[in-house]
This record gives structure tokens, C-alpha cells and sequence, in this order.
């Protein structure tokens, strides 16, 4: 497969063209933000970590009726994707009260929910990603009616599915953040899943194994990530 453009360059990954048009190299950086962008740093080999991570993540997803972008791994640092248009909302699932939630709403930090909380941000750095609903969606113009459920039916899916496949790692999935795009007619999961994207915890301890370890300068970044992708791939 050849890589040719580079057509996008977003905080943790780059897209680059490739000899079909059909199909992108997603490459995965060792950058590291968070507070949309305001706190930079990088995490040394972060960009393998996640690129490994997200592999046996999707291929788990497919396996069980979730379509994705995914094609397959090209590298340690790069997948071979498929060239979607981006939804501009960002959907998070929020399993136990963690980050904003408690911020926004006065809710102690690992409260369990009652049910998953499915939220809607404005994917726009500019504006610090706020929340919307589904009428500022439609209303907006960046999804109709129909694109929303379907949006709404694979996070839910893709949550069941990440709950079980996490917990048999004896890491539990507090929340997440995912993205979607349009691929020939329909809506897919794209993006990554990753600790960059998800809030993992370690059952019983507690501890934490993803992002917030740079987000709230905990320590051990590296390790947290490398605990995780030793525990997704067995090695």
C-alpha cells in the first residue's frame, strides 16, 4: 500500500492518502494533549501502544457486527483504514461519574449510574467542544434524524461490547469518546478506541490506566498504557 498525501493532521494522528482511493494510512502520534489541547506533552511510544490497542479493539468490534473503518495493521504505528466523512459530534458514553460529569453536576467522582449517559459535544476545538443535543444536530445540519439513531444503536452496542471485553481483563470501562463517519450510504465507527479515548480503571484497585495519568500529572504514563495494551493482547 502506498502512502502518498498527507490530508490531516489532528492531535494524536495523521491521515495520509494512499494508491486507492478508498482507503487511508491512519498514523499514530506520541503526542499527548488534554483541556482540548491546552496541556502538550508526549508519551513515548504512546503512538505504537494505541495503534496495537485499537487493532485488537476493532477486530473485536467487527467480529461482533460493529462495522468499523478498521482494514487492517500496515506497522507498530500505522492501520490501513477506510476514507470516511466525519461526523463533527463526538458521542461519550458515561458508565460510573467521572471528568466532567462530576464537574457539571456535583457528582462524587466513581458514583455507579444508573444507566450509561450518552452525550453529544460539538467536535470543534474553536469552541471547546460543547454540548449539544439532537435538535442542535439536526438543526445545524451535520446529521439528520436517521443517522442519529443509527449512531445512538452502535454506541450502545459498541459499550456492551467493551464492557465484557474489558472487565475479562480485569479493567473496568468507566467512559469513553467515539467518532463516526459516512461510508458509502451508511454510518461507521471510526477514529480510534485507546486509552487516549477511554477512561479505564483496574477492578479492584482502582487504578487508573489511561489518559488522566497525563491529564492530572498522576505519574507513570507510559506504564499505564503499556499495562493495558499487555492485557488486550496477551503480551
Amino acid at each position: 500500500m502506498e502512502k502518498r498525501a498527507n490530508i490531516y493532521e489532528g492531535k494524536a494522528k495523521i491521515l495520509y492518502t494512499t494508491d486507492d482511493q478508498d482507503l487511508l494510512i491512519q498514523y499514530f502520534k506520541d503526542d499527548a494533549t488534554a483541556f482540548n489541547a491546552k496541556k502538550k506533552g508526549t508519551v513515548d511510544e504512546k503512538g505504537i501502544m494505541n495503534n496495537a490497542i485499537s487493532t485488537k479493539v476493532f477486530e473485536y468490534l467487527g467480529q461482533n457486527g460493529v462495522p468499523t473503518h478498521f482494514v487492517r495493521k500496515l506497522s507498530d504505528r500505522e492501520m490501513l483504514v477506510k476514507k470516511v466523512e466525519i461526523v463533527k459530534v463526538e458521542v461519550i458514553i458515561r458508565n460510573r461519574a467521572a471528568g466532567s460529569l462530576c464537574r457539571n453536576y456535583g457528582v462524587t467522582e466513581g458514583k455507579t449510574l444508573t444507566s450509561p449517559i450518552l452525550e453529544f459535544c460539538y467536535k470543534e476545538d474553536a469552541f471547546n467542544d460543547p454540548l449539544m443535543n439532537d435538535y442542535h444536530i439536526t438543526a445545524l445540519g451535520i446529521a439528520t434524524e436517521q443517522e442519529i439513531a443509527k449512531i445512538k444503536e452502535i454506541t450502545f452496542k459498541v459499550n456492551d461490547l467493551m464492557k465484557k471485553f474489558f472487565l475479562a481483563l480485569k479493567i473496568e470501562l468507566i467512559d469513553f469518546k467515539l467518532e463516526f463517519g459516512r461510508y458509502k450510504g451508511g454510518i461507521i465507527l471510526a477514529d480510534e478506541v485507546s486509552p487516549d479515548t477511554c477512561r479505564l480503571w483496574e477492578v479492584g484497585t482502582g487504578v487508573r490506566l489511561d489518559k488522566d495519568r497525563f491529564r492530572h500529572d498522576l505519574g507513570n504514563i507510559k506504564e499505564g498504557y503499556q499495562e493495558v495494551l499487555k492485557r488486550v493482547t496477551g503480551s
